[in-house]
Formats: structure tokens, sequence, C-alpha cells
């Protein structure tokens, strides 16, 4: 599919990223997001929190535009990460 057809599709993918360890990770996890962050139009991080700590683990949702060749580049980055998981959802709508 080109990119023009993909535009007026208005298709959606979404990335989640799962990280195993924030304190850790974190900062390379907000590089490669940095790195491609023309790709990314909505951000949303989530993890646990209790009145004591916050949870080590978190998960974050990328809205991902672009070429897929680009959006791939970013999920196989996050991917040779230790302690990160990378998956991918579409959504598309037709003409």
């Amino acid at each position: 599919m080109t990119q023009a057809v993909s535009e007026l599709r208005n298709d959606h993918r979404i990335v989640g990223i799962h990280i195993t360890d924030r304190a850790t990770h974190a900062g390379e996890v907000q590089q490669i997001l940095s790195k491609y962050g023309k790709n990314i139009r909505t951000r949303l991080g989530l993890h646990e929190v209790s009145q004591d700590s916050a949870s080590p683990n978190g998960l974050i949702l990328i809205e991902a535009v672009g070429r897929n060749e680009e959006i791939d580049a970013l999920s196989d980055e996050l991917r040779r990460l230790k302690g990160i998981q990378v998956q991918s959802m579409f959504f598309s709508h037709p003409l």
C-alpha cells in the first residue's frame, strides 16, 4: 500500500511498549521515542501507583503515524532493549 493510499484511508497503528523495569530502561526508551518523535501522534503512559510507591513495570501506548518502514524501525529498536516487549495493532478504515 502506498503512503498516499494509507493517508487517505486514515489507518491507525497502535504500538504497545511494555517495560519491565522502568527505573532501568526509561532513559533508553525515551531516547528512541525522541528519535522517532515525528512518527508519534499520541502517547499514553500507564503504570500502577499506590500510596507507598509506583510499580516498577509500565506500559506506553503510541498512536504511530508515517511510513510503515519508519514505525517498524522504531519497534525494532525498542525490541533490542532488554526487558522491553513491543506489540502492534492495526485498524483500517475503507475509502
